[in-house]
């Protein structure tokens, strides 16, 4: 990751920052509508209302004081978590951002002791697709389905932490 990027935990404010920033940058990007902002929101608010900090984190990256990217991680169960909302500002992207804020996922799941972590996203999105491959994630499940205004192709990806870690978390 490139200098001067910090990652921090979350405060009041980052929600409404988070889905404020998602909803604009995938409409602009992909045309999406407002239900992915909502989403986006309804997802950031079970976070902070149902917040387990035994066991959830979320990593807020700034530059220079100004948020340039999210991951959130939830509890699934005792044995799952799940990777939520990553994503990087156009101005910070290509610089391992992207791959910085999954492998802080996926070190806090493998501390706590988590034996999978499980992720949704679509198929065109591409960039973070190849971030999840890079980082040991498996596409297990693609269905169809029409959300956000447009025709997408969900994904479920799992990342098993039972097994070795790969190089790229060992950076």
């Amino acid at each position: 990751m490139t200098h001067g990027i910090v990652l921090r935990g979350l405060r009041v404010g980052d929600i409404g920052w988070v889905a404020h920033r998602q909803g604009i940058l995938y409409a602009q990007e992909y045309g999406w509508d407002g239900t992915f902002e909502a989403m986006v929101a309804e997802i950031g608010a079970q976070f902070v209302k149902n917040f387990d900090p035994a066991w959830e984190n979320a990593w807020i990256a700034e530059i220079e004081g100004q948020i340039v990217g999210s991951v959130f991680l939830v509890k699934v169960s005792e044995q799952v978590a799940k990777l939520r909302m990553l994503y990087v500002e156009p101005q910070a992207r290509g610089q391992g951002l992207g791959q910085g804020l999954t492998d802080a996922c996926i070190a806090f799941a493998r501390t706590k002791g988590y034996q999978k972590l499980t992720l949704w996203t679509n198929d065109i999105l591409v960039a973070a697709r190849s971030i999840y491959q890079a980082s040991g994630f498996v596409l297990v499940a693609e269905e169809n389905h029409r959300s956000f205004g447009h025709d997408l192709v969900g994904q479920n990806w799992d990342l098993d932490l039972q097994l070795a870690p790969s190089l790229t978390q060992q950076r």
